[in-house]
């Protein structure tokens, strides 16, 4: 098989600053930006290094996996783990980095790219992301596919900007559509123009085909940018695709081509095929869970239904709108540094189709600062058997509804369940019964089955409502029953604890019980019940705030820790408790923003405080 690049060879030279004198601009996204404003006097260069980009990284990837593959009009080569010394090249990009923080200096006009038919007839003519095509340089390819009615066309397109290239798409067998949010609904219009079958689709933090997905989120601290990264995951891909690698292991090989690759260096195939039969899907969903409860930081409930946050914006007379939803969400979403206190997000699903002010969708956001986002996926609740119980709706479609949330790049679910302690005069349990508890906990562990098959992390929430007249001692057999019942419905659902995370109620009095629990109380109560009804292989514990005031939540929290150690990690997944503070400041109104991220930022800093007390 002859792979032929089209496409243009850089050089891609990297410079770091010298940190002690660079200046960063913050701009009113909070996003950083290099202030270029210096002179040679006042800076300087270190640790300068060249590597050869664009259509290179292809020839580089595809030889590496043993394709013979050239460079159109180039004399460059790859063999030995190197390029040839001898080729010119007339393209250079400048990336400058200081501290994390990467600038690009890149040419306005890049160089246009030639093409001559190849003397020797090829498999596959794969126009590279760098290709500059224009009007000759599409019809001599045109031409060339004509004559030689063997060879395979395959395009990638970045923009829509290039009307020759777009020509050639009803000729391409595969074409490789990046997201570009600039134009995303000319890119929307051309999905429908192009077979499914034909259609590989890459953004910076997945790639998809059909209905088979790899969520990539690399940290890139080796100076491999995602210009990069872009050219070796659809190399990976071609690559795979042409030595008849299924279609699962052609995105897998990309994905951990990406994660392994260094400046210079990516894999060959022995070493790709090596990762791939040593990656274990369950090992990769416990890291999630791991990830998701790594102390001291917690995971934020933003997973508010239609309904809830409806009742929240009552209140205070903002306006229910979908605007107004979208800028509340946004408003902790982009607090600086959130991904200093949050592991990960619940999402409601609306919100997952809603924008941050970059453009981004908030799952994107949130993933490039490295916090996992997550959805709530039951539906609400229902009557049990024509009682004043309830379970918990939504098993109906949720496999399809959770393939489509992981192609998202959602990671992990939660699904809640609804106690209500009830008691006769005489202190007797009315509610909940043991049939409502087992039914509830049956489709708990029938959903968090779902979730591990799908790929995503389960949150368990078997919840005993805060709004009752029962004495703490109460809370806790029934909390005890409750999750004594669950982990019994969990092994027999086969699910794996490793990869399940429990978010449960802490255990103190009701609300409208006179005598309310202290927080000593509740910390030695709740430590107690835990250790004695949760197994030791579960990946953790987070508890819910369930309508405790804010202050009331962290101290709680702070006595809880303080009756550790546990034999899983324990941290929080407030939603109201974190995020009431922040909406009396904002109170519907934009211009309140900035003071309402500051209450929200002061009320993480206290739960994270409370976490670290027991350290």
């Amino acid at each position: 098989m002859h792979i032929l690049v089209v496409g243009n060879v850089i050089k891609d030279v990297y410079l770091n600053l010298d940190t002690r004198t660079e200046q960063f601009e913050t701009d009113q996204h909070n996003i950083k930006w290099l202030n270029l404003s210096f002179n040679a006097s006042e800076h300087r260069f270190f640790n300068r290094e060249s590597s050869l980009g664009g259509a290179a990284i292809s020839l580089e990837v595809l030889n590496k996996l043993g394709l013979e593959t050239s460079i159109a009009d180039s004399s460059l080569t790859y063999s030995d783990g190197s390029f040839n010394a001898n080729s010119y090249i007339d393209t250079h990009r400048y990336i400058l980095i200081s501290d994390g923080q990467v600038s690009y200096f890149a040419p306005s006009q890049f160089k246009t790219t030639n093409f001559s038919a190849p003397a020797k007839a090829v498999d596959y003519l794969f126009v590279d992301r760098s290709a500059e095509l224009n009007e000759n340089a599409a019809k001599q390819i045109k031409a060339y596919l004509e004559i030689s009615k063997n060879t395979q066309l395959v395009l990638y397109l970045r923009n829509l900007d290039n009307p020759h290239l777009n020509q050639l798409i009803p000729d391409a067998a595969l074409v490789f559509l990046e997201f570009n949010r600039d134009n995303s609904e000319k890119m929307d219009a051309l999905k429908l123009s192009i077979a499914p079958e034909k259609l590989i689709n890459i953004s910076e933090n997945q790639f998809s085909y059909l209905d088979i997905s790899e969520q990539v989120a690399v940290e890139r601290i080796d100076m491999l940018t995602h210009l990069s990264t872009y050219s070796i995951a659809t190399a990976t891909i071609l690559g795979g695709f042409v030595l008849g690698q299924s279609v699962e292991e052609s995105l897998k090989m990309a994905r951990l081509n990406l994660e392994n690759s260094k400046l210079n260096a990516s894999l060959d195939l022995d070493e790709l095929k090596k990762l791939s039969k040593n990656t274990n899907p369950n090992e990769n969903l416990e890291l999630i869970a791991a990830n998701l409860v790594l102390n001291p930081k917690g995971i934020l409930a933003a997973d508010e239904s239609g309904g809830s946050i409806k009742k929240k914006f009552e209140q205070l007379n903002i306006p229910d709108t979908y605007e107004n939803r979208r800028d509340y969400r946004n408003l902790f979403f982009s607090t600086p540094d959130l991904e200093k206190y949050v592991n990960g997000v619940i999402l409601f699903e609306e919100t997952t189709q809603q924008l941050a002010d970059n453009g981004q969708n908030f799952v994107d956001y949130l993933t490039s600062k490295h916090i996992i986002p997550g959805i709530k996926v039951d539906q609400g609740l229902a009557p049990f058997n024509d009682t004043e119980e309830t379970y918990t709706k939504g098993l109906d479609g949720l496999a399809k509804r959770l393939r489509e949330y992981y192609l998202a790049g959602l990671r992990f679910a939660k699904w809640r369940a609804a106690f209500e302690i009830r008691l006769s005069e005489t202190g007797e349990t009315l509610t909940p019964t043991p049939e409502a508890i087992s039914e509830n906990c049956r489709i708990l562990a029938e959903y968090a089955k779902e979730c591990q098959s799908a790929g995503l992390v389960p949150i368990v929430e078997p919840e005993v409502v805060y709004d009752g007249n029962y004495s703490i001692e109460k809370c806790a057999e029934i909390t005890g029953k409750i999750l004594d019942e669950l982990f019994k419905k969990l092994e027999d659902f086969e699910v794996n604890l490793r990869a399940c995370i429990l978010k449960v109620n802490m255990i103190l009095a009701g609300k409208q019980l006179e005598t309310q629990s202290t927080p000593e109380e509740v910390g030695q109560k709740t430590a107690e019940t835990l250790k004695n009804h949760v197994p030791t292989e579960l990946a953790g514990v987070v508890f819910l705030s369930g309508g405790q005031t804010p202050d009331q939540a962290t101290d709680n929290l702070a006595a809880v820790t303080k009756n550790g150690p546990f034999p899983w990690p324990v941290t929080f997944s407030f939603a109201r408790a974190l995020q009431d503070p922040a909406l009396y400041a904002w109170q519907g109104n934009n211009v309140n923003a900035e003071p309402a991220k500051q209450a929200f930022s002061e009320r993480l800093k206290k739960n994270q405080d409370a976490l670290k007390e027991a350290e």
